[in-house]
């Protein structure tokens, strides 16, 4: 009960002042609101980015050609082609699905419609290696790509931009100066940071190559499915030994060709997001210091303004308890309301900026640990600098008090 008569007492001063408070708490405010506005921007992206790696599956992995090996005589040599995919497909164990990956952008024309866009020639296992289908229609098959016909899939984008029927299975369109039959529509997955998969169309690898040429097809992509998540890192071996027999590098010399699984980009990519976030904590812990420093000044300015209540409250029987806490509850309790404003205030911070940002920016948003560490934090803040204050108020002799004018 004392505890809570002494939470009233707080509060009601707190209120007197409401103007005092307001400034008193405004360092707490804007610290906590740029460490939230910042935390919500960078975990939406995260958050983003971790759905779409977790949807592919945790036995995804990838192969590009690395380019950067100190030597620019090497680096323009460097190939990686579906010969090199069929090699892995028959002789790497724990390969289930893989597809290469040729990709530039085209003009497409559909009547007196233009639009250029990216296109992609991939097989038919491209679906279920990447969890991307088809919602009308159908994918590419293998008689689609052995046969190397001129068949497109495309996505409902581009549907929009060429002004197609919105079943468009059977209309023809060029992709470049190739003729292409529409034989499915990609479901719809909306434009994220830059990049709308509701744009690409899909051709058979092959004639993908007549589109931007021979030269395209030493240096794709090869993208595949794992049996297991366990069989992953067993793949990546097998890759790397085949590979670099296949490219007769030397012992000594640097792949030509860079490996990436699921896991290890999202690793990569919250290292880099955590790093941002810590080194904005940082800076913005300034703000933090600033603000406490000035709940400190602002408590003492209160004790000596309310000397003559300290005695009046000693002298009928207040301990040095029950003042310490008095004046320790009002600066936690500044601290307390200056984070709870900061977390609204970067909440809606952050939302803003991300409807601001072009390309499809995510969401904001704010994990729990964000909001308990903003309230933990404040409250720390009003514990560590209101400390002295209390402690001053506290050790006050109450006759001492009671003459003070």
């Amino acid at each position: 009960m004392i505890f809570l008569e002494n939470f009233r007492i707080a509060f009601r001063a707190l209120w007197a002042n409401k103007m005092r408070s307001v400034l008193t708490t405004l360092g707490i405010i804007i610290g906590v609101a740029a460490v939230i506005a910042v935390v919500s921007i960078v975990q939406g992206l995260q958050f983003m980015v971790t759905n779409e790696l977790q949807g592919v599956g945790a036995a995804y992995v990838f192969v590009v050609p690395q380019t950067d090996r100190g030597d620019n005589a090497a680096a323009r040599q460097v190939k990686l082609t579906w010969d090199d995919g069929k090699a892995i497909r028959d002789d790497v164990m724990g390969v289930k699905e893989i597809t290469p990956v040729v990709m530039g952008t085209s003009e497409l024309r559909y009547r007196d419609r233009k639009y250029s866009t990216t296109v992609l020639g991939v097989n038919g296992a491209w679906p279920d290696i990447v969890n991307y289908g088809v919602d009308r229609g159908r994918f590419l098959s293998q008689f689609d790509v052995s046969h190397h016909r001129k068949v497109a899939v495309i996505g409902p984008k581009v549907i929009e931009e060429l002004r197609m029927p919105r079943n468009p299975i059977g209309d023809e369109i060029y992709v470049g100066r190739l003729p292409a039959t529409v034989i499915g529509v990609m479901e719809e997955r909306g434009r994220t940071l830059g990049e709308n998969p509701d744009e690409l169309v899909f051709i058979p690898f092959d004639t993908a190559l007549q589109v931007f040429g021979r030269d395209a097809g030493n240096r794709v992509q090869l993208r595949m499915q794992a049996t297991s998540t366990e069989a992953v890192p067993a793949v990546k071996d097998g890759i790397t030994h085949l590979l670099r027999q296949r490219h007769h590098l030397k012992k000594g010399e640097k792949d030509d060709f860079r490996i990436f699984a699921q896991d290890e980009l999202l690793k990569s990519i919250s290292s880099v997001l955590s790093s941002v976030t810590a080194v904005v904590g940082a800076v913005v812990g300034v703000a933090l210091l600033v603000g406490g420093i000035g709940i400190m000044n602002i408590m003492l300015v209160s004790v000596t303004e309310r000397t003559r209540e300290i005695g009046v409250r000693k002298s009928v029987g207040a301990r040095r308890r029950d003042i310490l806490v008095q004046f320790l509850i009002e600066a936690v309790a500044l601290s307390f309301v200056g984070g709870a404003i900061g977390l609204i205030l970067g909440y809606g911070l952050g939302s803003m900026v991300t409807k601001l940002l072009p390309g499809g920016w995510p969401a904001a948003h704010v994990p729990l640990w964000a909001i308990a560490l903003a309230f933990g934090f404040s409250a720390a803040v009003g514990i560590i600098f209101g400390v002295y204050p209390a402690n001053k108020a506290s050790r006050l002799d109450p006759i001492d008090a009671l003459r003070y004018e």
